[in-house]
């Protein structure tokens, strides 16, 4: 035996090995994934970011493709889904209370739960590695503390856990533990699920679906963008939307059609809808429709000497108005893209890049003022609300958490405001759609049935036939194929990702008659879209 000058201990004999590193970095270094994973979570947590913006940028800070770009992505993404679950199995591991802990050894300790009980991480590298991590992001401090919350952790299977937290608890709050879901979401979706005429007994189905990571969906703009290269590269044909296809998630920059904005990453839901408008039939001439100076426009047939003019009365980021742009300058038709925050503006400005300028014109107004402004100005017109996202949860993971009932109901006046604008500023015999990423009722039915009843003429289309007619194969968006609800008729279609893969996209199609009212919607305090 050896000893130092201080009689302690120094080697038991045989060849000595020392470490390259500093005395203070032995032990801090953590793999680049799970610190891209991390920062997003903080982004998340500090910031109010949003994970599907602040992600692909850490990949490329931390040069993380292929499976590593893979592990963050999960890693960030499937923990902000699952933090109210992992949250309640924290709590039973920590000594105080939760929220008592500092914000950047919760996100840690979400992350090293996610590794435990939901990834085929082993035991021992979630802990070894989420330790280092904390080392290196946060300090040595409470690397202890981590380290020991995370061993109580891994005492127990997620099945296991699980039955423990929906003891004794009633069905909503145990679908909410084993979903991971806020209680009013699950709720809501229960509610939403009945309205749109399927059945509650969905509910599990849904809340996994939303749980799932989804494809990633593209679109090619017709007769400006094609596949050619995405097929070549493993993307197949989407099912849903004509010129769609589904690929894989990874770095889709490096295709030249998504680089020049002729191939788009849009939901086939949102496909759908602006398809479903381009394609709804319209009644009357379009002497009916007046020039935004309020003279009548004069032609015979179905269009004016100059085209149809459509309007998308909320369009940033401009997905939607990116397609409805390229259909209608196949149509003849032109597009009034209107965004009134500037630096979404700049969002709708860069989509409709790619499409020819002489289809297309944006406008920065409150969209609650172009029924007055332009009243009977346009031939079709979409309305896509702000809304609480319910329906892109597999999309926005953090979006669950952000958001309150108090936040639907705040809502609800500014959607039913944006409504009768659009309506308002349709002439008659054109068409409004009204659409919302959210199945929850109190956005989606309740408005249009509000609207209807306040609006006397107004027609509700068969939306769901007309959906259709502009998809691959029929979609029973306005009930359960074969039941009442999915008989022909005046009718407000659903989409699901469950059921259709798609975001929960709703939409209603109006027809504005000839005797229907044009005054515009009177000002209100909500705050602009």
């Amino acid at each position: 035996m050896r000893r130092n000058a201080q009689g302690r201990e120094r080697n038991r004999g045989g060849e000595r090995h020392f470490s390259s590193s500093a005395p203070a970095r032995r032990g801090r270094s953590s793999d680049p994934a799970r610190l891209a994973a991390f920062e997003t979570l903080r982004a998340v947590s500090a910031d109010d970011a949003y994970a599907n913006l602040v992600l692909p940028a850490r990949l490329r800070r931390h040069g993380l493709t292929g499976r590593d770009a893979g592990f963050a992505t999960e890693l960030a993404y499937g923990s902000l889904r699952s933090m109210g679950t992992w949250d309640a199995i924290l709590a039973r591991c920590v000594d105080r209370p939760l929220d008592t802990v500092d914000p950047p050894v919760r996100d840690a300790l979400r992350l090293g739960v996610h590794q435990l009980l939901a990834m085929r991480v082993p035991p021992h590298a979630a802990l070894d590695q989420t330790v280092a991590l904390a080392r290196e992001a946060i300090g040595a401090g409470p690397s202890g503390f981590i380290n020991a919350v995370l061993r109580r952790v891994s005492e127990r299977s997620l099945d296991d856990w699980l039955d423990e937290l929906t003891t004794g608890v009633d069905d909503t709050t145990a679908a909410g533990l084993r979903y991971s879901h806020p209680t009013w979401v699950v709720r809501a979706m229960r509610q939403a699920l009945v309205a749109h005429g399927r059945d509650a007994g969905e509910l599990t189905d849904l809340l996994a679906a939303d749980n799932a990571a989804p494809v990633v969906n593209l679109v090619a703009l017709p007769g400006l963008g094609d596949l050619a290269e995405e097929f070549a590269a493993g993307a197949e044909p989407g099912e849903l939307a004509v010129g769609s296809a589904t690929i894989a998630a990874g770095d889709l920059s490096r295709f030249a059609g998504v680089q020049d904005g002729t191939v788009r990453i849009q939901d086939t839901g949102s496909q759908l809808v602006a398809r479903a408008l381009a394609a709804a039939p319209v009644d009357g001439a379009d002497a009916d429709r007046a020039n935004p100076d309020g003279a009548s426009t004069a032609s015979s047939g179905t269009a004016t000497a100059d085209g149809e003019r459509w309007l998308d009365g909320c369009a940033g980021p401009g997905g939607k108005a990116a397609l409805l742009a390229a259909l209608a300058l196949q149509q003849g038709a032109t597009v009034t893209a209107n965004e009134p925050a500037p630096h979404r503006a700049d969002l709708v400005r860069r989509a409709l890049a790619a499409v020819p300028e002489t289809a297309w014109r944006i406008t920065e107004r409150d969209g609650r003022a172009i029924g007055g402004d332009e009243p009977a100005g346009y031939d079709r017109v979409l309305v896509d609300v702000p809304c609480s996202g319910l329906g892109a949860l597999r999309r926005r993971p953090e979006a669950r958490w952000r958001r309150s009932p108090a936040d639907v109901a705040q809502l609800g006046a500014l959607q039913r405001d944006l409504l009768r604008s659009a309506i308002a500023a349709t002439r008659p015999g054109g068409v409004v759609a009204y659409a919302t990423c959210s199945p929850h009722p109190a956005e989606t039915v309740a408005v249009v049935d509000d609207v209807l009843r306040r609006t006397p003429g107004v027609e509700l289309l068969d939306t769901p036939a007309v959906l259709d007619a502009a998809a691959l194969t029929p979609l029973h968006a306005g009930g359960t194929a074969g039941s009442d609800r999915d008989a022909p008729g005046p009718r407000t279609a659903q989409l699901w990702p469950h059921v259709h893969g798609t975001d929960a996209m709703f939409l209603a199609l109006l027809r504005v008659p000839a005797a229907a009212d044009q005054t515009p919607a009177t000002p209100t305090t909500t705050e602009a879209p």
